[in-house]
Parts: C-alpha cells; sequence; structure tokens
C-alpha cells in the first residue's frame, strides 16, 4: 500500500493534506456512480491459476461489518489465509490501516463520534482510497477476492461499496466475457434475470455479531492493547477508551436486516463466535466455500502437533512413494516421540495417521488410540514411485526438469501435484481448526500442506518448507497468525528434503501442461487452446460467435497465452 498520509488537527477543516488531495482526484463514479463509466480493460499478467479459481467467474469483496472489538480482522485473515491456500487469489483491505497514515497520531474515542465532521470526512475520504485500491487490486493486479476489512455499520457506507461493484462489473473484463454475459441474460430474460444481477452476485457480506461481555473484553485484551492506536498505554486507559470508541460506533450501528432491507442481499451472520449462525441468499461457488469454512472455524485455545513418520526403508536407500516399513532409527523414533508425548500431559488427544504402513507403525507405537486417514497419504507420485530422483533425471530428464521449473504445479504422470494434494487436504485442514489438540503422523508433501496453511506460505514456497524427520512441530494457533514450536527428538535420520533450484533451468522443449488426467503420457506435449473467459483460469470450452471467432490474433500474442496456459 502506496504511502499517503495526513495529519489531522479538528480545529484545521480547510487543510490540505496529501490524503485530501488523493481522495479528491478520485474519479466523480466514486462517488455518484454511473453506469456510463469506463469498464475495465481485459488482464495482461494472469497466472496459473488453481482448481478453485476455475470454479469463480467473477471477481468478489467480501465486506466485513460489525461493532469494533468482533472479530472481523481475525475473520478476515482466517479466510484470506484460506482461500490463498486452495488457490484463490485474495488480499485484505483493512481501512483502520488507511486511517493510520490519514492520522498519525491518535488521541481518543472522540475521532470516532459521530457528531465529530472534520473525522467523519477523513474516514469517508480513506474508505474511497481504499476502495480504489480494490479497484486496482481486482482489475490489474490478478486479485479475485477482496476482503474489506472494515465497520460498514451504516447502510449507506453499505450501498456505497455496492455501487462501487455495480459500476465496476468485473464479470465483463473481456469482449468474451461480455459475450457470455449477454447470451446468460437472453437466456434467463422472463426467468428472474434479477436474480443474477452483476451486484449481488460480486459482493458478500460478512456481519460479526457478538453481545458477550467476556468475550469482547477478552478481545480488546488480546488485541487492541498491542494496537498501534495505543503506543505505551496501561491496560485499564486501554479498556476504558476502547469501550468509549464501541458506543460511538453504536449510535450510528444498523445491522444487516434479512426480513426486510437486506433481504435480497448476500450475507452469512456470524453470532457470538460462531455459537450461530444466518445465512442468507448464497448465489455462486465462492460464496459457498466461504460459508463452509466460516462455519467450521472455532475460536478456542488447542494445539496440533505435526511430525512425519519416522524414518522408513526406503528414506534410506533414496527412493520416493512406496509403502515400506520403518527402518532401525525409525522404529527408535517411534519409542521416543511415545515419551515426547506422554510429556506434554495433553488432554483428550487425538492422534491421526495415513493408512501407509510407515505412519501406521509410528502410531503403534504410542499406546494410545489412533485414526486412520486416507486422505493423509504421501503425494502419489504416479509412475515415478519407489524410483530414486536420479533415476527419473536419468530415465525421464524433462519430467525431472518440468517439475524444477514450476514444483507445486508439476504433476507425476500418473500421479498428483502438489495443487492436487491441498485440494484432497481441505478436509483435513475443517477438522483441524475444529478440533482440540491433535497429533498428525503424516509424510512430507502432507506436512508441507499443512504447515503452508497454518503459516500463510505461497504456493511458490510451499513445497520448499523444510520438513525434516524426527522433528515435531507444535502450532498454537493466536490472535492473527500461529505460533511455532520446534522439537527435535534427537534421532538421527537421512535428510531427504531438496533445494529450491538456484535459477530455473532452461528448457530445451515445450513444457508440457498441467495433466487433466492418470493417463496422459510421459511429457505430453498435447496443447489445447481455449478462450480466456474469465478473470482467473479457463472454464471447459465454449463455442464463440463468427463474430469473436474469427478475430485475428498475432502470432507472437498467441504464442504467449499458451505458455500463460502452461
Amino acid at each position: 500500500m502506496t504511502s499517503r498520509t495526513a495529519s489531522f488537527d479538528p480545529g484545521s477543516a480547510g487543510a490540505d493534506t496529501p490524503l485530501r488531495r488523493t481522495a479528491a482526484s478520485l474519479p466523480k463514479a466514486m462517488e455518484n456512480y454511473s453506469s456510463d463509466s469506463k469498464r475495465p480493460e481485459p488482464r495482461t499478467n494472469e497466472k496459473k491459476c488453481s482448481w478453485a479459481s476455475y470454479m469463480t467467474n467473477s471477481s468478489t469483496m467480501i465486506v466485513m461489518i460489525g461493532l469494533p472489538a468482533r472479530g472481523k480482522t481475525y475473520i478476515s485473515k482466517k479466510l484470506t489465509r484460506y482461500l490463498n491456500w486452495i488457490g484463490v487469489p485474495t488480499k485484505v483491505f483493512n481501512l483502520g490501516e488507511y486511517r493510520r497514515e490519514a492520522v498519525q497520531s491518535y488521541k481518543s474515542y472522540d475521532f470516532f463520534r459521530h457528531d465529530n465532521e472534520e473525522a467523519m470526512k477523513i474516514r469517508k475520504q480513506c474508505a474511497l482510497v481504499a476502495l480504489q485500491d480494490v479497484r486496482t487490486y481486482l482489475n490489474d493486479e490478478s486479485g479475485q477476492i477482496a476482503v474489506f476489512d472494515a465497520t460498514n455499520t451504516t447502510r449507506e457506507r453499505r450501498d456505497l461499496i455496492l455501487s462501487f461493484a455495480q459500476d465496476n462489473a468485473y464479470k465483463a473484463s473481456s469482449p468474451q466475457a461480455l459475450w457470455l454475459w449477454c447470451g446468460l441474460r437472453c437466456v434467463l430474460r422472463g426467468h428472474g434475470e434479477e436474480s443474477f444481477s452483476r451486484t449481488t452476485k460480486s459482493v458478500f457480506f460478512v456481519e460479526s455479531i457478538c453481545d458477550d461481555p467476556d468475550v469482547i473484553a477478552e478481545n480488546i485484551m488480546d488485541v487492541k492493547v498491542s494496537s498501534p492506536d495505543y503506543p505505551e498505554r496501561d491496560r485499564e486507559s486501554v479498556m476504558e477508551d476502547f469501550l468509549k470508541r464501541i458506543e460511538c460506533y453504536k449510535v450510528m450501528y444498523q445491522p444487516l436486516d434479512p426480513d426486510k432491507h437486506d433481504k435480497a442481499r448476500s450475507f452469512i451472520q456470524v453470532i457470538n463466535v460462531g455459537q450461530r449462525f444466518l445465512v442468507n441468499h448464497v448465489q455462486d461457488y465462492i460464496q459457498s466455500k466461504i460459508v463452509y469454512y466460516l462455519m467450521n472455524i472455532h475460536v478456542h485455545t488447542h494445539s496440533i502437533y505435526l511430525c512425519r513418520h519416522g524414518e522408513s526403508e526406503y528414506n534410506v536407500e533414496g527412493l520416493i512413494g512406496g509403502d515400506s516399513g520403518l527402518s532401525a532409527r525409525g522404529k527408535e523414533f517411534a519409542r521416543v516421540l511415545r515419551t515426547f508425548v506422554e510429556d506434554q500431559r495433553l488432554a483428550g488427544l487425538k492422534v491421526w495417521t495415513s493408512q501407509l504402513k510407515r505412519s501406521i507403525q509410528t502410531a503403534e507405537a504410542l499406546g494410545v488410540p489412533y485414526e486412520q486417514w486416507k486422505i493423509l497419504n504421501e503425494i502419489d507420485a504416479g509412475v515415478c514411485e519407489e524410483i530414486s530422483y536420479e533415476k527419473i533425471k536419468r530415465d525421464y530428464p524433462d519430467e525431472y526438469t518440468s517439475r524444477d521449473q514450476d514444483k507445486y504445479h508439476y504433476r507425476y504422470p500418473g500421479g498428483e501435484s502438489y495443487q492436487d494434494l491441498v485440494q484432497r487436504l481441505e478436509p483435513v485442514i475443517m477438522e483441524l481448526e475444529r478440533q482440540g489438540n491433535v497429533l498428525v503422523i503424516c509424510h512430507q508433501a502432507v506436512m508441507r500442506c499443512l504447515l503452508a496453511y497454518f503459516l500463510d506460505k505461497s504456493a511458490d514456497d510451499l513445497p520448499y518448507l523444510k520438513c525434516p524427520l524426527h522433528v515435531v512441530l507444535k502450532l498454537t494457533p493466536v490472535a492473527y497468525g500461529c505460533k511455532v514450536d520446534m522439537f527435535d527428538l534427537k534421532v538421527e535420520a537421512v535428510n531427504t528434503h531438496r533445494n529450491r533450484p538456484l535459477s530455473k533451468p532452461r528448457q530445451e522443449v515445450p513444457p508440457a501442461l498441467l495433466r487433466r488426467n492418470s493417463f496422459t503420457p510421459l511429457s505430453s506435449q498435447d496443447q489445447v487452446k481455449r478462450p480466456r473467459l474469465f478473470s482467473m483460469g479457463n472454464p471447459p470450452w465454449i463455442p464463440l460467435p463468427p463474430s469473436l471467432a474469427s478475430t485475428e490474433v498475432p502470432e507472437a500474442q498467441e504464442q504467449e497465452e499458451l505458455n500463460d496456459d502452461q
């Protein structure tokens, strides 16, 4: 976020500040949205996307609603982490950060009084600048979802956001998409077309409601005491000032009205930290994913322990995959792991393993009940199972090179990619969010995927996270992240980690597309050209009308688009 700072002085209502000039320079459409506004141009910087993005046919704004200290930022950050993990590019736009840029020294709750006209102007300007950044992210930076993290407690503010979304018309970002939209309107004309309006389709409200004073006080103590708004302030004065700030918002607060004013809008109300939910008018795939996730996360104190199985016989031999048993050192690790678990004194600990022999043997040594999950099995290496990397490099050089070029998206012939593995592990994440203390005994690729979710790691970094044998990681969720403790159980083991290549190797042949099934031959060069109909990813082929299908594309541009599809 570029710096746009402005000082706030209640006595200088006419001051000319950088933030004022920035807001003043916004198009008039930002304040009086017009259907004649310029539509965003087609994107030219699209990135390879995940399975989830193929199901997302429009940019989406998630708009938070709620009084302060209701967990809006907590929800925003967790939801953003989840959506990025499943492959939907998502970014949070926290209005508090914009406000702190504009007002560099916060003094008291008086700034949030509804009758403080100067402060109200600055707060509105901050919202306009944030919306401008949302538009840039969604239209120019390959963003798919923007989370607008603010109180948004008035209908006036929410209507402003809806008008902003309608004015930008994220669906019609290319001629092909516009054609598809027009065709859809023809089909739907007279059959409830209004329910498919661009505005309600691309905006989803998440309202956090809490009337439990203990939860509110805990939120203030856990998060707000360390806020940049309160440097060097004691806890008592922070609590007093923040409670008065909440009262300022209550004067203007208009909750969502599912029975009348907001009955046609898409939203979920999260009541008292997930004790109850109200879901209204969910319209598309991504909205259903958001609801599914929010109904599974729970705010409670617990720890998640992750470790790999003990060293296996194939680990010692340098072979990947397979279903070998533990080596002598692997069996020793299993015995030491039992002592470690007993020393932790974890009430109600659950133990999960894969269905592969090496993880089951590790769990058996613990002497406690455990559950076997097939989806925790190691990544399927297909025809490369039970052979070494050296043999792959020698016998399948194109496969070896392709994997080093894009390890996350690369799919083994007849096997899986890390991207596939993330999709497979999503139910595990949902269960881990709901459960208490859990020990997961899994495998290197699986552990990397789970770590990437909890530590908010990118797809590029995920395949190179270090998960050594005979080490236990303890993950403890905290306010806006996850605390990690590492325990080396001091049992020697081979090193199975392969470092990221210093530079991507030169490619002698065109890269293979992601394999769509297990029967695609090794290094298949089969290329399927599909139209770019949506903002991220490509849906199945849809015939275009002659006017669009006959459009000539320069050879260089055509080759570039093919490369992008790969």
